[in-house]
């Protein structure tokens, strides 16, 4: 959610699963895009549960989710397959989709990848 803010200047937010019910469900609607990350892991069926009610609220999901799982095909709008791997490496693996997803929709906005607005290199303590 930060980069997609940093490079596109797109509002995103991103929640753990434990937390829709405590301020991000009252913002979905049919004109809400909701990308999900539900790997296959420990929070899997939490997350499944809130991607079945933010679509039940008329969200557009989309989903990252574990090869195989044939379950969110039905559920989501679009779902992005990632190989199976281990609870450390999954958020390697589902962190580079989202990055491009950043950078393509800041391409298609026009705005310049390489100099963001307003963002210094590195964050100093005063």
């Amino acid at each position: 959610a930060l980069k997609l803010k940093e490079i596109s200047y797109i509002h995103a937010e991103g929640y753990p699963a434990g937390e829709m019910k405590h301020g991000p469900i009252a913002l979905i609607d049919e004109r809400m895009p909701v990308l999900v990350l539900c790997s296959k892991g420990e929070s899997y069926e939490k997350t499944f549960s809130n991607l079945e009610e933010a679509r039940a609220r008329g969200a557009q999901v989309i989903a990252l989710g574990t090869e195989g799982d044939v379950a969110l095909k039905g559920k989501a709008e679009d779902v992005l397959y990632l190989p199976a791997c281990g609870r450390y490496a999954r958020p390697i693996l589902e962190v580079v989709p989202l990055q491009l997803l950043a950078y393509h929709m800041a391409v298609l906005k026009g705005t310049d990848v390489d100099q963001p607005r307003n963002l210094a290199k590195s964050v100093t303590v005063e």
